[in-house]
């Protein structure tokens, strides 16, 4: 239960510090998770900036590659890396966010990597696994 609350706190902390979210491995398919949950998030006043190398736009927004390929304007405003992959395909992220300056690495519903999570947080960032940032959002604030 301690440690509930804790996370609690810390992920009430996130979003009082930081709107700026980019989203790795978002889809252009409506019906897609990684698609509904960056709307929601941009509807509740995020910056959302879609990851995806096989798509040029999502939801307006020009979509990027990767974190890496971003203008360094870009990169600079990036507080959240919200991962929506396969969790075997976190660690490259986790990586990029550290070296763009991310402060918060989120791993949705289901995804988890003990060994790229221990990374992030030596270098520093908010590590938050197997859980849904929209939910987690929605039951803190309404």
């Amino acid at each position: 239960m301690y440690s509930l609350l804790m996370e609690r706190s810390t992920i009430e902390k996130i979003f009082a510090a930081y709107r700026h979210i980019a989203i790795a491995g978002i889809s252009d398919k409506p019906e897609r998770a990684s698609n509904s949950v960056a709307r929601y998030m941009m509807q509740q006043g995020f910056t959302i900036y879609p990851v995806n190398p096989n798509l040029e736009e999502v939801l307006g927004l020009r979509c990027y590659p990767s974190l890496e390929s971003m203008p360094q304007a870009v990169k600079n405003k990036i507080e959240i890396v919200n991962i929506f992959r396969k969790s075997a395909d976190v660690p490259p992220i986790i990586d990029q966010a550290i070296s763009i300056g991310a402060k918060v690495i989120w791993m949705q519903s289901g995804i988890t990597n003990n060994s790229a999570a221990a990374k992030a947080r030596s270098s520093g960032l908010l590590v938050i696994e197997n859980r849904c940032i929209a939910v987690d959002q929605q039951s803190i604030f309404h």
